[in-house]
């Protein structure tokens, strides 16, 4: 009997250690998936999603506010103090003494053209200044009749030359003459290569280069020329 009870232990004992395979218990290649955890897992989060709708629809729950915006205030700049400055105003107090000196209106005026200058009458044909013409040597009575038309009348003749070196001119063109169709100012233009003009003078300095205006009177009782 005793031996049979040690028997029956030793058995137990292997079978609980596997050594000895329970009788029933085949080898099998299905799948086994343990749903419990996963039906677990679902019911929690069931539970939160209502537990989260019921919040939302509890009305005595009060609702959060958010905090106030408080603005800030405009500050107020107030002008700095004023310093005292050592500097002098930008200006110069006269009496009245001083401030009627210093009329510049009263003050005498500087002649535009200093003494001797040549006097301006107009403008040249390219715009330039055109001054009266002033003789270095009067033209002759023969170097000007030689080209007077045959019975000229009593009149002049108005050109404008440039002068070049030597108080000589050049590039005459004729300006006017009278009588109207006389052809004075032609006779007057072609004679102008036989002139001697001073160049025009500018705070003393001769202009060569500048225009001058040059007018022949003709007269037959006389028989001279002039400027």
């Amino acid at each position: 009997m005793l031996a049979l009870a040690v028997n029956v232990g030793l058995l137990l004992i292997l079978l609980t250690l596997g050594i000895i395979p329970v009788p029933g218990d085949k080898n099998s290649n299905a799948l086994t998936v343990d749903l419990l955890p996963e039906s677990r897992h679902h019911a929690a989060e069931q539970k939160a999603v209502a537990k989260q709708q019921r919040r939302r629809a509890d009305p005595s729950r009060p609702t959060p506010k958010p905090p106030p915006i408080t603005l800030p205030v405009k500050p107020t700049i107030a002008p700095p103090p004023d310093k005292p400055t050592d500097k002098p105003p930008p200006w110069i107090e006269l009496s009245s003494a001083e401030l009627a000196a210093s009329d510049i209106g009263k003050m005498p005026k500087s002649a535009e053209s200093g003494a001797g200058d040549s006097e301006a009458v107009g403008h040249a044909p390219n715009g330039e200044l055109l001054y009266a013409a002033e003789w270095a040597r009067h033209p002759t009575d023969a170097e000007l009749g030689g080209y007077l038309p045959r019975n000229a009348p009593d009149g002049f003749g108005l050109i404008a030359c440039k002068t070049v070196a030597g108080n000589r001119v050049e590039d005459c063109i004729e300006l006017d003459q009278e009588p109207r169709g006389s052809h004075l100012a032609s006779a007057v233009r072609q004679a102008a290569w036989q002139f001697r003009v001073r160049p025009p003078r500018k705070n003393g300095k001769p202009l060569v280069g500048s225009w001058v205006q040059i007018r022949i009177d003709y007269i037959h009782t006389g028989g001279g020329a002039g400027d």
